[in-house]
C-alpha cells in the first residue's frame, strides 16, 4: 500500500509485503509455493480482522483523516454518471472547498454536493483543506434551491474539519451562512440524504448535514469539535487528544447509539483508503435504498418528518436551579433566617 501507513497498520503492511515478495520470487524461479502463500494470506486476513475490530476512537479519527480515503469527486466517479459541476454563489466567488452539480444515480437525476479535500499540499491549499468560506455554503444552498425547484433529490457528502476560521470568512458572514443553511435545509421539499464519509467537524459539517437520512461510513467521525481542539480547550494540552476522542464519543457506532445518524455503512476490511471502489459501492447501495423510499413521500410529509427528527434530538429541562444542600440546611436550621443567595 502506497502513501501514509498508520502505526496500527504497520504489522499488516509488513506481512503483505512479505507475501508480495514471495510471489515475485516464486514466479521468477518457477517455484510452487502455493501452500506457503495460503498460510501467509490466512495469517494476514486474521491480523486485519483482529486489528480493525479493536480500533480505539482516536484510531478511527486517524482513518477518517487518511489522505487516501475517497473524497466527494471520487464518490461521484464511482457512483454516478453524467456529472456536470456547477459553480459560484452568484454573490462573491466560487469556493473550491465545496463541489456540487447534477448527475444521474442509477438513472435518477440527483444533485450531489460535498466537501472536497486535496491529495497533496498544492491541491489542499487550492481546496483550503475542505474548510468552506461563507460563499461555499451559499453556493451549496443555491444548488439545493435549484434542485428543489425542479423536484430533484439531494445527496450531500460531508468530509470537513470545519468551516474556515479566517478573518475574511467572518467579515463575509460565516455564522450567518451556516445558520441560513440549517434553516433552509429543514424546509426543502425534496428528499435529502447525507453521507458523512470522513471528518464531520462542527457547524461547518452540520451546515450540509440536516437530512431526512444521515448515513455515516464505518470509520468516519462526526463531532462538535476535533479531539485536538477539545483537548486544547479542556486541558490546555493537545497531546490529550486520545482522551478527548473517548470523551466526545465521535465514532460511527457512538453516533448511531446517540441517535445522531440513522445508519452505519460498512467499509471493506482494511478501510476505505485501501478499498475505494468497494466502499463507494456500499455507500451507493444505502443511498439508492433510502432514496427509493423517500421518493414515495409527499413533500409536506418529508418536511414534517425532517423537522420532527431534529427537534427530538437532545434533551433539556425547565425549572428553578437546585439549591446547594449545605445552603438549604443552613437556612432551615435558623428560624427566620434569610434564604441563601443564589448566584446569577
Amino acid at each position: 500500500m502506497s502513501g501514509l501507513i498508520l502505526d496500527f497498520e504497520k504489522p499488516i503492511v509488513e506481512l503483505e509485503h512479505k507475501i508480495h515478495e514471495l510471489k515475485l520470487s516464486a514466479s521468477a524461479a518457477d517455484l510452487n509455493v502455493g501452500r506457503e502463500l495460503e498460510v501467509l494470506e490466512k495469517r494476514a486476513d486474521e491480523m486485519r480482522r483482529r486489528v480493525f475490530s479493536s480500533l480505539t476512537r482516536y484510531q478511527r479519527v486517524q482513518l477518517a483523516r487518511h489522505p487516501k480515503r475517497p473524497y466527494t469527486l471520487d464518490y461521484v466517479g464511482y457512483m454516478a454518471t453524467g456529472f456536470v459541476e456547477l459553480h459560484g454563489d452568484r454573490g462573491f466567488a466560487d469556493d473550491k472547498a465545496i463541489v456540487g452539480g447534477l448527475a444521474e444515480l442509477d438513472g435518477r437525476p440527483v444533485m450531489i454536493l460535498g466537501n472536497q479535500k486535496g491529495r497533496d499540499t498544492k491541491e489542499n491549499l487550492f481546496r483550503r483543506f475542505a474548510m468552506p468560506n461563507p460563499e461555499g455554503y451559499r453556493k451549496a444552498l443555491r444548488l439545493m434551491h435549484m434542485a428543489a425547484r425542479f423536484g430533484i433529490p439531494i445527496l450531500t457528502v460531508v468530509d470537513t474539519p470545519g468551516a474556515y476560521p479566517g478573518i475574511g470568512a467572518e467579515e463575509r458572514g460565516q455564522a450567518e451562512a451556516i445558520a441560513r443553511n440549517l434553516r433552509e435545509m429543514l424546509a426543502l421539499p425534496v428528499p435529502l440524504i447525507v453521507a458523512v464519509t470522513g471528518e464531520g467537524g462542527s457547524g461547518g459539517a452540520l451546515a450540509m448535514a440536516l437530512g431526512d437520512v444521515v448515513l455515516i461510513l464505518e470509520n468516519a467521525v462526526y463531532s462538535v469539535i476535533s479531539p485536538e481542539g477539545c483537548a486544547s480547550i479542556l486541558w490546555r494540552d493537545r497531546s490529550r487528544n486520545v482522551q478527548a476522542a473517548d470523551a466526545l464519543r465521535i465514532t460511527a457506532k457512538d453516533c448511531l447509539e446517540l441517535g445522531v445518524v440513522d445508519e452505519v455503512v460498512p467499509e471493506p476490511l482494511g478501510g476505505a483508503h485501501r478499498h475505494q471502489e468497494e466502499t463507494a459501492a456500499n455507500l451507493k447501495e444505502a443511498v439508492v435504498r433510502h432514496l427509493d423510499r423517500l421518493l414515495q413521500c409527499p413533500a409536506g410529509e418529508l418536511i414534517a418528518r425532517r423537522r420532527a427528527k431534529y427537534r427530538a434530538m437532545g434533551a433539556f429541562t425547565e425549572g428553578n436551579p437546585p439549591v446547594a444542600p449545605a445552603a438549604a440546611a443552613g437556612g432551615a436550621g435558623k428560624k427566620g433566617a434569610a434564604p441563601a443567595a443564589r448566584k446569577p
